[in-house]
């Protein structure tokens, strides 16, 4: 009951400077949709590891994958006990247009690479006739709508990796089983880029990036690894072996720095607003101080008055939140369909919104706690013959 009341007056306080308050919630709700963002920013970079597929296993030469592996590992590695299938992908990297026209663009096996990846949908038609065709290529539907392509047309690039000027044809159009699947590659023959290879670069010839295995029990995934990489100890191509999950944040590791980066900066804002609000508790207080010395005086206690302060910050804390937290939705969509390329997915998660409620509250709490331990110290006769 006493805290209803407390609450009915702090709300009442609270709208008593109305451009102020307006203007405050305002400047916490932008603070709560900038942390929100930029956490789920730093979650989507680990979305991506997070949804490979637990028996998927990728084998890339131990010294770096920079170097190659030679095509005859996949016959042995298909031999093991425990392996379901084996296929295997090169990294192209050619230029369509100029480097601002950014896909990733890979060679495979038409034959087993889609077998390995069930997510990738496509029609059986459109498979068989990118199986038939050496210089056909399948690719992903969020690529295909960017630049307007569909089945039949060609598709020049530029080598980089590999020279030369190349040219494909769309054979098909593949799509994700979810929202969550990667559907931006270009796919193209492992067998046509090699052939072309042997005349230009003998020595890359016969080579390739990374095997991609199906295990048959994703909880031996240690062990299968560990057989795979005994398998080829002491040869001149040593290999490392691991899941697509460990695989994939591999890379993200490289880039830790810029996500560390970006968290700070998410509660950095969070202290810059805490800071403004406290601003506003203080000039509010202050404004009181005869106020809340004639409570005192008609013998409110102390905490009374604190209380009335405290609740007057949280609450203008919470509603900044909550129109942050509201907005954060919508403006996640927004920037995520402006940045389709850089994510495969873009989701405010629940611990997100958990965060966002608590940076909330604390800032309400911190906002206030200089204020009113300054109203609690001032005594009656100074606060009646203040001057606000």
């Amino acid at each position: 009951m006493k805290a209803a009341y407390i609450f009915r007056l702090a709300s009442r306080n609270m709208w008593r400077s109305r451009l102020r308050s307006v203007l405050t919630i305002a400047g916490i709700a932008v603070a709560i949709i900038s942390f929100g963002l930029l956490r789920t920013v730093v979650d989507s970079w680990y979305a991506g590891a997070e949804l490979g597929a637990s028996g998927r296993l990728i084998t890339r030469n131990a010294a770096s994958l920079a170097f190659p592996l030679p095509l005859s590992y996949g016959e042995r590695i298909r031999r093991l006990q425990g392996i379901n299938a084996v296929t295997w992908a090169n990294w192209f990297g050619g230029i369509y247009i100029d480097e601002k026209h950014f896909f990733p663009q890979f060679a495979v096996d038409p034959e087993s690479y889609f077998k390995v990846y069930p997510e990738y949908v496509i029609d059986p038609t459109e498979l068989a006739a990118f199986q038939h065709d050496r210089r056909g290529v399948v690719v992903g539907s969020k690529t295909a709508n960017k630049y307007g392509w569909k089945v039949g047309d060609q598709v020049p690039l530029r080598g980089t990796i590999y020279p030369g000027t190349w040219s494909f044809t769309i054979r098909g159009i593949y799509h994700g089983r979810d929202d969550k699947v990667d559907t931006s590659q270009f796919l193209m023959h492992w067998a046509y880029v090699n052939e072309n290879i042997k005349a230009l670069v003998p020595s890359l010839a016969d080579r390739v990036g990374i095997f991609v295995i199906d295990s048959s029990n994703p909880a031996n995934a240690a062990i299968t690894s560990a057989s795979i990489d005994s398998l080829f100890r002491n040869s001149l191509s040593e290999t490392r072996t691991e899941t697509q999950k460990a695989f994939q944040l591999g890379f993200i590791s490289m880039v830790d720095t810029i996500l560390l980066a970006i968290q700070t900066v998410a509660y950095v804002v969070v202290l810059i607003i805490m800071a403004v609000m406290a601003n506003t508790m203080a000039m509010a207080a202050r404004e009181r101080t005869r106020e809340y010395a004639t409570l005192k005086a008609l013998g409110f206690s102390h905490a009374f008055v604190y209380s009335l302060i405290i609740g007057e910050s949280v609450t203008m804390a919470l509603l900044g939140g909550g129109l942050g937290i509201a907005l954060t939705f919508p403006l996640s969509k927004a920037f995520f369909s402006a940045t389709r390329d850089l994510f495969l997915v873009f989701e405010v998660m629940p611990m997100t919104i958990i965060l966002q409620v608590i940076a909330s509250l604390l800032i309400g709490v911190m906002a206030s706690l200089a204020p009113a331990i300054n109203s609690s110290r001032v005594r009656i006769v100074d606060g009646l013959r203040a001057v606000t």
